[in-house]
């Protein structure tokens, strides 16, 4: 599903598999990244959408992963194995996806076991810029969802692109999460004045008003 002629969503549900988030792809002057990765239970059907939006896997040049729960990074191993791709994520997120804890990261939850992966950069901080090709994509620290949870955020076409996965929840004890802080990073989000958000399990929204009105709903 195309987006702007840069972002396309090539996972999660009918795309990819049913346990999947969401899945996009950012395609930039021959060099290309990945937000989230899937359960792992359809990585073939992901790397064949990749490939019909004109990309070879090898391009993949970063996998930015928002948070550790594993609809979003069970995939993540087997994608570094097929495209070589840099795993990016924050690092307070780190100690659960290189030696799974499969509580923190609901594995347990959806019945599976999360491999254990590298993460190649560690995002530290509440801001940090990622490089791809000539543009330039801002990593934001959005705790409250799990305790190193991401947005990424860049411009494409003119507008302000936000993949801000699981702005919606849910909080739980068991996923590390903390409520105060989710209502901080909420408001963060809206202040960001996003033309298009690219949710993980609610699809995409677009327009200034509409992606407020989105986020503000779940204060």
């Amino acid at each position: 599903m195309q987006i702007t002629k840069e972002i396309f969503q090539v996972g999660g549900g009918r795309l990819s598999a049913l346990g999947d988030a969401a899945v996009y792809l950012i395609k930039v002057e021959g060099q290309s990244a990945l937000v989230d990765a899937g359960t792992g239970q359809a990585t073939d059907r992901i790397i064949k959408n990749i490939e019909d939006c004109g990309v070879e896997p090898e391009k993949i040049k970063y996998l930015l992963l928002t948070h550790c729960h594993f609809d979003h990074t069970g995939g993540a191993r087997q994608m570094k194995a097929l495209t070589g791709c840099q795993i990016i994520a924050h690092e307070l997120e780190v100690p659960f996806l290189e030696k799974p804890d499969q509580e923190v990261t609901a594995a347990r939850m959806y019945g599976a076991k999360l491999e254990p992966f590298v993460v190649d950069r560690k995002i530290k901080g509440q801001r940090e810029r990622i490089t791809l090709g000539e543009r330039i994509i801002e990593a934001i620290h959005i705790p409250g969802h799990s305790p190193g949870s991401l947005a990424f955020m860049m411009e494409s076409e003119g507008m302000k692109v936000l993949f801000g996965q699981d702005v919606h929840g849910p909080l739980d004890p068991s996923l590390l999460s903390d409520r105060a802080k989710y209502v901080q990073s909420l408001r963060l989000l809206i202040s960001l004045e996003a033309d298009i958000l690219c949710e993980g399990h609610y699809g995409v929204i677009r327009g200034k008003k509409e992606v407020k009105e989105f986020i503000r709903s779940f204060l």
